[in-house]
């Protein structure tokens, strides 16, 4: 580990760049596909007919790969076939400047990049230039500052229809000669194209905001702007929804729909960036710098007077005119912090461009750059862009993190690349979508100034998104456009469900929960899990009745209506105790659903490993399912760092209790035994298989038993409502014995 602001530095330099004409018999996009699976992989694509779509760049099998989150950098190197990674403290900007630096070569081909760094600047790096308050979410945790050295480079001028791949030539152990990269990455292209994965979202798109919340959040930015604090800001909703399939395909659906200059997708391996942006952040050639700010939009028409109508309006608005000034003044003033003096100039303002769905307003803002600066001083000078923060930029900034529940990671950041030889090319990272977790997730706003109208802002955050929600046309038969639970009598998307955030139950746990599984709308040991239901709602909540509520029936309609009456499902019944300090009290009662996969499939073993956990227990609350439930998490998350599945749970006196997630259960001859335990929840998965193996003719007894017993015992298992009863394999790294009862599926 390198010591504390230290920056890294390559191996070796750059010594130059080997470049071929490269003969394509396919598509760019095509081409692309064949490499876009694997991490590292970035493609700038740039389409329509405007003025900026003028290359296509693809980046694959990086030789180094920089990330970021605050000041911990992370630089790692593949040579040999073997990973180096340096991690360390620095500023992110000055670790980009050194490695820039360590690729620097001196006598560049053709093309816009031969060899450098191409990915990511997300918005959140912001607070690596100014001392920014921090209260919104960075519920995503993912780099702030992102790229990566290709190994290959390929660039095709769109006007003169010429492709040519690029390979650096380093002087470094183990990278093997440019020439065979070169002829290994033309026998890929000789290879049967990739077949179209494809791709499909689960359910309907959803916001972080509220209708209501986000035009309130409009409201409160024209109070500041009356009271002086600034005089626009860019304020956004976050859209996310399930994503299962190939990003990719995405990216390339996108762009059928509604080509754009600044089209860009990035495999980061856990995740995958798909921007389909029209605007661009910062251009640099050689010393001539540019940028492009877009402010005004309007939705294209219907018809060709509809849509003619809505060009003139936009072009027209005094609002849109204001807003786009206002942002050409702070762009010039951003510009001239590192340009010649004199030199900035607005080449051209209000330009009209078509998109498929919107019409916009664009400036051009041309520059010098000073001798005395490089690239990084010119990112460092101009991001984020003033386009999507607002004017003044630092209080925009200050008044986005009040007013916006999460942080914004890549939506109004950058992506491009930054050469080795003077040169690189960003875009403003809206219209763009992060796919992470099986979700996608993507951001649209608007410039809000004193004039706006909190419902067309509103409506005009829907007209972006609209490209990428169609992208994801609505089956036939989805009955479950986004999870839904039920919560105090009402039916309600989940993403609408809330307690008081002063109800006990969350403060303190105070509450318990049953875990049902469903088969095919069939809730199995339903009364048993009920009984011990109302056991700890007369425990923890004693005076009062258990609600009188038909479960069965409440737990059908969550099924149907989240979509499972065909499938496995873990329901959820939660009571928490509520804010009122008398009674009645306003208790919290939910019942949840979600698809669910037997423990064994997800794992893929014919059984669990046990691990002891060196923490025993000894608490009354032990009997029941409270929501005071952080001991099983931990020591669940102990065993899987550990190597183990399951972590076995003893009493102080050294005997078994349980596992983290389940009850124990010995067979020896023809005896069955449960481990006696003080404080221990009734498993009705236990004792349901109890009951089955006592009419079988086994003898059931309840005893205490130390960890040496299980390995004298036929066979172990493991029980729970929702994977029924498996067999433990071993404890410690020590083998069972088996009956092989269980090794297969659960008991039904």
């Amino acid at each position: 580990m390198a010591p504390p602001d230290e920056t890294c530095h390559i191996p070796a330099p750059v010594t130059g760049v080997h470049t071929e004409i490269l003969a394509r018999d396919e598509p760019f996009m095509d081409m692309a596909a064949r490499f876009a699976s694997e991490p590292g992989t970035v493609a700038l694509v740039s389409g329509g007919n405007g003025d900026c779509a003028a290359h296509h760049i693809l980046g694959v099998r990086p030789f180094l790969t920089f990330s970021g989150r605050g000041r911990r950098m992370s630089v790692q190197t593949q040579f040999q076939n073997q990973d180096r990674i340096q991690t360390f403290d620095a500023d992110p900007f000055e670790t980009l400047r050194s490695l820039v630096s360590g690729l620097k070569i001196h006598s560049p081909g053709p093309g816009p990049i031969q060899c450098g760094l191409m990915g990511y600047l997300a918005y959140d790096l912001k607070d690596a230039l100014e001392e920014l308050p921090a209260t919104s979410v960075d519920d995503l945790g993912l780099p702030h500052i992102l790229f990566f050295a290709p190994s290959l480079i390929v660039t095709h001028d769109i006007a003169q229809n010429i492709s040519r791949v690029h390979a650096p030539v380093l002087d470094l152990p183990g990278l093997d000669d440019p020439h065979d990269r070169v002829r290994r990455f033309k026998d890929i292209l000789s290879k049967p194209a990739r077949r179209d994965p494809g791709f499909s979202g689960s359910g309907e798109f959803s916001s972080n905001f509220e209708k209501p919340d986000y035009l309130q959040a409009i409201r409160d930015i024209r109070e500041y702007i009356a009271a002086g604090h600034v005089y626009q800001i860019n304020m956004s909703q976050r859209f996310q929804m399930g994503f299962t399939g190939d990003g990719f395909s995405l990216f390339r659906a996108l762009f059928r729909m509604n080509p754009a200059p600044f089209f860009a997708y990035v495999n980061a391996g856990d995740h995958q960036a798909v921007s389909t942006s029209p605007e661009r952040f910062i251009k640099q050639e050689g010393r001539a710098l540019e940028t492009r700010p877009i402010k005004g939009t309007r939705p294209r028409g219907k018809t060709p007077d509809e849509d003619e109508a809505l060009k003139g309006e936009l072009e027209k608005s005094p609002k849109d005119d204001a807003e786009l000034s206002m942002i050409v003044d702070l762009l010039r003033n951003d510009m001239g912090k590192v340009c010649e003096a004199g030199s900035v100039r607005v080449a051209a303002h209000k330009r009209l461009e078509p998109y498929d769905n919107v019409w916009h307003l664009v400036s051009v803002i041309e520059g010098t750059l000073d001798a005395s600066f490089d690239s990084v001083d010119v990112l460092k000078a101009v991001f984020p862009g003033g386009s999507i923060t607002g004017c003044p930029k630092i209080r925009a900034m200050e008044i986005i993190d009040e007013l916006e529940p999460c942080r914004r990671h890549l939506y109004t950041g950058s992506i491009g690349y930054i050469s080795s030889h003077e040169t690189m090319d960003f875009s403003i990272a809206i219209r763009t979508a992060t796919l992470i977790n099986d979700r996608i997730v993507f951001s649209v706003g608007g410039g809000v100034v004193y004039d706006s109208d909190p419902q067309s802002e509103y409506e005009e955050t829907l007209h972006k998104g609209k490209t990428l929600m169609e992208a994801f046309p609505k089956k036939n038969g989805d009955t479950s456009p986004v999870p839904w639970v039920w919560m105090n009598g009402v039916l309600k998307p989940a993403a609408r469900a809330a307690l008081s955030v002063f109800d006990p139950g969350l403060l303190f746990g105070h509450g318990f929960f049953e875990t049902i599984k469903v088969e095919k709308a069939e809730p199995e040991n339903l009364n048993a899990h009920i009984a011990r239901f109302n056991r700890a709602w007369a425990e923890f909540f004693p005076g009062e009745a258990p609600p009188d509520i038909s479960w069965d029936i409440i737990i059908d309609r969550v099924i149907e209506k989240n979509g499972l009456k065909n499938r496995t499902a873990a329901v959820k019944i939660l009571a928490t105790k509520g804010r009122r300090e008398f009674a009645p009290h306003n208790h919290g009662l939910v019942v949840s659903a979600r698809p669910y996969v037997h423990r064994l499939e997800e794992i893929g073993k014919k059984g669990l490993d046990l691990l002891t956990y060196p923490h025993p227990r000894l608490t009354p609350l032990a009997a029941h399912k409270t929501l005071n439930h952080l001991y099983y998490i931990r020591a669940g998350q102990w065993a899987r760092e550990k190597g183990g599945d399951e972590a076995l749970i003893l009493n102080p006196d050294g005997t078994v209790s349980e596992t983290h997630s389940g009850n124990i259960l010995l067979v020896k001859g023809n005896k069955i035994i449960r481990p006696q335990s003080p404080f221990a929840l009734p498993g009705t998965m236990q004792r349901a298989v109890a009951d089955d193996f006592s009419k079988k003719g086994f003898e059931i007894e309840t005893s205490p038993v130390r960890p040496e017993a299980l390995f004298e015992a036929d066979g172990v298992w493991v029980t729970n409502s929702l994977m029924g009863a498996v067999d433990a394999l071993g404890l410690d790294g020590r083998g069972f014995g088996s009956t092989g009862l269980f090794s297969e599926a659960a008991i039904r």
